[in-house]
């Protein structure tokens, strides 16, 4: 082609051009230097995990979050290739972690308290710059954890003790509500009421339908896992996220029914100090002008969320493992025994309940509800020799975590893992620092309550082939085991009877 051009028999260039480059070539070359281009992205990060790929690399890694859930798929990352290596979500750089070291380091330090998540699913789920739970505004987020703190300490705790033991013992009082004809009981429905029981009379203070609640809770957080990480196309098409937001809208509106009626108390009692809780604390604020009606809502819904969903998974689980492992059901019943006897539970025996204590946590450890951590870098950093931009998305992967570092028997369920004193970087299952679970001393508190005021009255026990194992957790930030509802009955066996010694 060239020497064609060069010829003096060609006088005529712009004849000639299209002669020696036909029409197609020049999309082709330029699609060629796109791909180049593309191609050149290299990663150059010394952090491993998958390539680049001309941009397939990011939408299979996103791909995978999505189909698998975030748990499997930090898991399958982390296994392949590492306990510190990099994927992307939505586009966006993201670090998976399952080392303690990495993990003491983000979550003692200040500049990683924001959270990520897709910005329109957060927006969906009310959860965007609101609330306490996913709330990424990190000012805004430090002006309202303080509301959460006070009220989950301090002499508060004190009252809630009684509160949660009364509770327990009146739903215990009503099993045929949540028993069949067949005399099983949806232990998980149970949990779910006494937790929303025991948040509403201490946190907000209204009286409220608790099976109706309970549903539209589990609703939302159903949609709260599935929105999470959704690209922005899928919120362009209505009909994919419809029933979602439906979920979440329906939760709000029977919130706001009941937070409205909190207002109308607080605006004619004339006894203010006889409604003064965590929902009056965060009305007044917005009266002040420190905080939007819309984030009160929020804060409030999320306070009254939580118990109901992790920590009912939670006792449920432990109730599960109590069953499977009679000797361990043996030494907390002996400690039970001891420290209580036949009197009622106070704030002064939960300390000394080591047994019990340990059992929670080996629970826990051995089958987390919420096992992930999921931050964004605010600045600069260099976590254990790796060099992380700000804005990078991270996961702690903590479920993996406990099953890798410390513990003398990782994949079995056995007190011997909390024999001594774990130390503090082995063990996260609220996390720590300036973003950790601001009610993870409630929580304890309330799991042991409940679980003595359980076990003293009954003896649980399982469905005939039921296995753990079959009914692992699959979803993102939390279990819900209805769609195994096979394997989810138990039958309460109150103790010291004739039917509690033939068992």
């Amino acid at each position: 082609m060239i020497l064609e051009m060069l010829n003096p028999m060609h006088y005529n260039l712009t004849g000639m051009v299209p002669e020696a480059m036909p029409a197609a070539t020049m999309p082709i070359l330029l699609l060629t230097c796109f791909l180049l281009l593309v191609w050149s992205y290299e990663d150059t990060s010394l952090i491993p995990g998958p390539g680049y790929c001309m941009g397939i690399g990011p939408l299979l890694s996103h791909g995978r979050f999505l189909w698998m859930g975030i748990g499997s798929a930090c898991n399958y990352y982390n296994k392949m290739y590492g306990e510190f290596m990099r994927v992307w979500i939505c586009g966006e750089e993201t670090l998976i972690i399952s080392k303690s070291s990495s993990m003491f380091h983000i979550m003692k330090h200040s500049h990683y308290i924001s959270r990520f998540g897709s910005k329109l699913g957060l927006q969906c789920i009310g959860m965007h710059e609101n609330g306490v739970i996913f709330n990424n505004n990190p000012a805004l987020w430090k002006a309202i954890r303080p509301f959460f703190t006070k009220a989950l300490s301090g002499p508060g705790l004190v009252r809630m003790v009684a509160v949660w033991y009364n509770s327990t013992v009146i739903h215990l009082d009503k099993l045929e509500d949540v028993t069949n004809e067949t005399g099983y009981g949806h232990v998980l429905n149970l949990m779910r009421r006494i937790m929303l029981d025991t948040s509403n009379v201490s946190l907000l203070g209204i009286p409220l339908d608790e099976n109706a609640i309970v549903v539209k809770i589990q609703s939302y957080f159903d949609a709260w896992q599935a929105l999470l990480l959704k690209p922005d196309i899928f919120f362009k098409i209505s009909w994919l996220y419809k029933k979602y937001e439906k979920s979440v809208k329906d939760l709000k509106d029977a919130l706001e029914i009941l937070i409205e009626e909190k207002r109308h108390r607080l605006s004619t009692d004339d006894k203010l100090e006889d409604c003064m809780d965590f929902a009056s604390q965060l009305i007044f604020a917005q009266g002040r002008g420190d905080l939007t009606g819309e984030n009160v809502n929020q804060c409030i819904l999320e306070m009254l969320i939580a118990a109901p969903d992790t920590l009912s998974v939670t006792v449920y689980f432990m109730l599960l493992l109590i069953a499977k492992h009679p000797k361990v059901e043996e030494a907390v019943m002996k400690e039970i025994q001891t420290v209580i006897g036949e009197r009622d539970i106070k704030i002064g025996d939960v300390q000394k309940l080591k047994v019990v204590e340990s059992f929670i946590y080996e629970s826990m450890r051995y089958q987390p509800v919420v096992d992930l951590v999921m931050r964004k870098a605010l600045q600069d950093d260099v976590i254990d020799g790796y060099p992380v931009k700000r804005g990078t998305n991270i996961i702690l992967n903590i479920g993996r975590m406990h099953r890798l570092e410390f513990f003398p028997k990782p994949n079995e369920f056995t007190l011997e893992n909390f024999a001594k004193n774990v130390p503090h970087r082995y063990f996260q299952p609220f996390g720590f620092g300036p973003r950790g679970c601001a009610g993870k001393y409630i929580a304890m508190v309330m799991m042991k309550v409940i679980l003595v005021t359980v076990l003293r009255r009954f003896h649980v026990q399982t469905l005939t082939g039921c296995c753990l194992e079959r009914i692992q957790k699959k979803n993102d930030l939390s279990l819900h085991p209805d769609e195994t509802r096979d394997f989810l009955e138990m039958i309460f066996i109150p103790r010291n009877t004739e039917k509690c010694q033939e068992q």
